[in-house]
């Protein structure tokens, strides 16, 4: 059995494989010296790692921007020189995770912990920079922001990017060093109209009185191109999800091991929460295409807690317990499984105000 006293972070995260380069959810358990990876079998996280990272001599990279369709990776090469690339389901999450690991490699180096709270919250924007510079390789086709077709409020933007991306793109692209510095490049290139908000989200913004607030690093705040604009909607795109349920403003997202219905195997599925409308979503971390792969109206469901002592009926498998269901309107049961009682309660208390 390895070593797990000391935990400082534990969660899943989305893991490439190193063979073969298909993408795996994982159990992570950050340690001070190393980062331990279990399978989950049948709903249960397994008793031995299935792999681990050893931090001594391992440099991160965050945010990492090598795959364009996972944009919340953090990528760790270790002294070996073995790249791993991690997926998280949030940009807070990533930050969260990517600031615990630096803190392990680092605890050895003071020196270097301190220099990385002060790089944090620094400000030394490059001289005499040139705007139109960051532009063109912004649109460069292979390497500059990706444009993709975002939805807010019902209505749909082609071309667009989110404000959280941009500050990713200006980092991974050593052009600021913070995200506090890609924020107030990002807000001048707003205000030398290179760029232009597209929304209600980024608009509100551009109202306030002090440029740091008005360009939201958020990943619901669109912007696009300003030669681009011109509020262009996209034509019916063939979507099985009826682009109105996921126009809601998200509420809550994170992994959860879920039950399917037909096999009744154990899935770990990001779950994504909205509200007006209210609609619970779940998605596939494995797969790149962000649609998600089922989800139902709120609206008349019933949220509960199911008790730790024994197998509740309905549920197959050997589960490590934190259980809840919702029953839809429907009578549609999905049995779904967080990873402590505390991230249980939070999900419950989160949907039950949309029923």
């Amino acid at each position: 059995m390895e070593e797990t006293t000391g935990v400082l972070k534990e969660g899943f995260l989305v893991k490439r494989g190193h063979i073969v380069h298909n993408w795996k959810v994982r159990w992570f358990v950050l340690l001070q010296d190393k980062l331990l990876y279990y399978k989950l079998e049948g709903g249960k996280k397994e008793s031995s790692p299935k792999g681990r990272i050893l931090l001594d001599g391992c440099t991160i990279t965050c945010p990492c921007l090598e795959y364009e369709n996972r944009p919340l990776l953090i990528k760790l090469k270790t002294k070996t020189n073995t790249d791993y690339f991690l997926e998280c389901c949030s940009r807070e999450e990533r930050d969260s995770w990517a600031l615990d690991i630096t803190g392990a490699i680092h605890a050895g180096h003071p020196v270097q912990v301190q220099e990385l709270h002060r790089m944090k919250n620094s400000f030394k924007l490059l001289e005499n920079i040139s705007l139109h510079h960051i532009v063109d390789k912004m649109r460069d086709s292979s390497t500059g922001i990706k444009l993709t077709l975002n939805v807010e409020q019902g209505n749909r933007y082609k071309e667009t990017f989110t404000g959280s991306a941009l500050v990713d793109w200006l980092i991974s692209n050593s052009f600021a060093v913070s995200r506090f510095e890609a924020v107030t490049l990002a807000s001048m290139l707003m205000e030398e109209n290179f760029t232009k908000p597209v929304g209600a989200r980024s608009t509100g913004a551009t109202r306030y009185s002090d440029l740091s607030e008005q360009f939201l690093d958020d990943s619901t705040a669109l912007y696009m191109f300003a030669e681009t604009s011109k509020k262009m909607l996209s034509s019916k795109e063939e979507l099985q999800f009826n682009i109105s349920e996921l126009s809601g403003t998200i509420v809550k997202q994170g992994y959860l091991v879920k039950q399917g219905h037909k096999r009744k195997n154990w899935k770990v599925r990001k779950f994504v929460l909205r509200a007006d409308p209210a609609f619970l979503h779940y998605y596939d971390p494995t797969k790149e295409d962000n649609r998600p792969v089922g989800g139902f109206s709120l609206r008349g469901c019933l949220v509960s807690a199911l008790e730790d002592n024994g197998v509740p009926a309905g549920v197959k498998g050997n589960v490590q317990g934190n259980l809840f269901k919702i029953i839809t309107k429907k009578d549609i049961h999905y049995y779904i499984q967080a990873s402590s009682k505390a991230e249980r309660t939070q999900w419950i208390e989160a949907i039950k105000p949309l029923t």
